[in-house]
């Protein structure tokens, strides 16, 4: 299967002591790790489950629509 491309945001959380992946287009979704990059491959698999899912059950599947504002023109 393969996905579409979902922005992930990625943050320290001093809380929880690690770093934390969200993917703001699928709710809930959200992974974290000790360090960003392990954060965002722990996403990627929660992506790939969360869609997994989806499809299983018949919900339907969101566009990515996220586009933080740095890339707003």
């Amino acid at each position: 299967m393969t996905s579409p491309h979902y922005h992930i945001n990625v943050f320290w959380s001093a809380d929880d002591e690690c770093w934390i992946a969200d993917v703001p287009d699928l709710r809930p979704c959200s992974a974290h790790g000790d360090t960003p990059a392990e954060a965002v491959a722990e996403a990627q698999i929660a992506i790939e489950l969360w869609l997994e899912v989806a499809y299983d059950k018949g919900f339907p599947i969101p566009e990515p629509r996220y586009r933080p504002a740095i890339y707003a023109a």
